[in-house]
């Protein structure tokens, strides 16, 4: 019988199959991005929610040729439920896999990854190295600079927001608020 982990036990997973600092704190960041987001869409899911951006990149430090790949037969293996699964590999959308973001937490974690990551490195360039003062405006110079972040993708980050049919502004300020949500 498939279930959902407790984020507790997703981190333990996550845990298995990531030893590297950099990959845990991107997925603890992205976890807790996804619950910020959890709260305005799918409330009475949160934990799942989190534990999905949590799992997302199980297979990127063991099987970065398999990205998105591996994951689903892994947590295939651990018995995790279908929707986690389908959720998790379907960020590699385009990129790794044909499997398509189909719900908002598939769209918004599609979105807000790379995002994610892109606005990491905007704050670290910060003299506060901080997301907490860190404005649209900062995130749009720096967005508009090819080569800065350059492993951030803009196509997906533009392609995220329109799934979602948001304005990539507000995209970015919903994800700039959730990351301080984290601090």
């Amino acid at each position: 019988m498939s279930y959902i982990p407790s984020y507790d036990r997703a981190l333990e997973i996550l845990k298995t199959y990531n030893t590297e600092e950099f990959l845990i704190k991107h997925a603890e960041t992205v976890a807790g991005i996804m619950g910020y987001f959890s709260k305005e869409y799918d409330p009475e899911n949160e934990e799942m929610w989190k534990v999905v951006g949590l799992l997302h990149d199980l297979d990127f430090e063991k099987f970065p040729e398999e990205h998105c790949i591996k994951s689903q037969e892994i947590m295939k293996e651990l018995d995790l439920d279908e929707k986690i699964i389908h959720a998790t590999a379907s960020h590699g959308y385009k990129l790794t896999v044909d499997i398509e973001p189909i719900h908002k937490m598939e769209k918004i974690l599609y979105a807000i990854d790379e995002l994610s990551g892109l606005i990491g490195a905007v704050a670290i360039m910060r003299p506060s190295k901080s997301v907490a003062d860190l404005e649209l405006k900062s995130v749009k110079k720096k967005y508009k600079t090819l080569n800065f972040a350059k492993g951030c993708s803009r196509d997906v980050i533009e392609r995220g927001a329109k799934m979602l049919d948001i304005d990539l502004d507000r995209l970015i300020t919903m994800t700039i608020h959730a990351m301080r949500s984290l601090i």
